[in-house]
């Protein structure tokens, strides 16, 4: 199914290249969500990930920010940058989600690798295009959509070069880039919204009501209330989730003791650190490590 006349669609239709450790990695997901599937909190991933949304008024909120999106805009996400997508209530929303992973080291095409990728390092990552050009970018992605239900010894290699293809146009186009955040939010969410942003800019330093409600020129009560009635969550919660988030990446990605992800990612003590991880993720630090530790090694061939 063509939507719009863009993007080729098939509900629960998926491609997958290898596995999601691998050095070269694709993952394409094409399927429906709607609000009642809308997480609860910003998550990460070890991987790169687009999302593209096939329906209007739907947010997506990159480390605290939200942006307001149009359909087929093409949202570019980096590994451990948090993240959650926001679907509107009524009807499913289409959307294809990629998920990947890239050589870090190839023979004389690094820099080309790294310059492409620089495109999911923009201080907005968000693109929008004119129909022409909207349509060229999303043809590569159709000729995959097509490639990938063949039966080709060449399949895995085609989908890779056709989606470096894909990540080049991206590249050589951020010129024509027209994405404007046009989020229409009353003057308290910006505000709140501009809460959460300052927290995953500064969760590593210490965080109170009192001083985030001084910095906002806020009174602490009314901060405290708006804030759960627009995040869903206590401040005091926001704080520690998007700290515990950013320790399992860290957990994930590294082998820096435990105790030294506590005290760097802003906890006061580590009996504290431990507390809060066990509250919000219902194991320990070291069990959460080793457990993904075990899930790599599986992985491996």
């Amino acid at each position: 199914m063509l939507i719009q006349n863009l993007l080729l669609y098939q509900d629960k239709y998926f491609i997958r290249v290898n596995d999601e450790n691998d050095p070269l990695f694709y993952f394409f997901d094409y399927d429906v969500r709607t609000e009642a599937k809308n997480m609860q909190f910003q998550h990460f991933h070890t991987f790169y990930e687009l999302c593209i949304m096939m329906c209007p008024n739907t947010k997506h909120l990159l480390e605290g920010n939200p942006y307001d999106l149009e359909p087929f805009d093409i949202i570019a996400i980096p590994p451990n940058v948090l993240h959650r997508s926001q679907y509107p209530p009524g009807a499913p929303c289409k959307r294809l989600i990629i998920q990947f992973s890239l050589p870090k080291h190839v023979n004389g095409l690094s820099n080309e690798y790294e310059q492409l990728l620089g495109t999911f390092h923009r201080e907005v990552p968000i693109f929008r295009f004119g129909a022409d050009l909207q349509k060229r970018i999303f043809s590569k992605l159709n000729d995959i959509f097509l490639l990938a239900q063949k039966t080709d010894p060449m399949r895995d290699l085609i989908i890779h070069l056709k989606f470096t293809e894909f990540l080049t146009l991206l590249f050589l186009n951020q010129r024509h880039n027209q994405y404007v955040n046009k989020s229409e939010m009353s003057s308290m969410e910006k505000k709140i919204y501009s809460v959460t942003s300052y927290i995953h800019a500064h969760y590593t330093e210490e965080l109170s009501l009192g001083a985030l409600a001084q910095n906002f020129y806020i009174s602490s009560c009314y901060l405290s209330h708006q804030f759960k009635d627009i995040t869903g969550f206590t401040l005091t919660d926001y704080i520690q989730m998007t700290r515990v988030r950013n320790i399992q990446s860290l957990l994930i990605n590294t082998q820096i003791p435990i105790t030294e992800a506590a005290l760097s990612c802003g906890f006061a003590s580590f009996s504290q650190f431990n507390r809060v991880f066990r509250k919000h993720i219902g194991m320990s630090p070291s069990q959460y490590r080793k457990q993904h530790h075990i899930l790599n090694a599986e992985l491996l061939p």
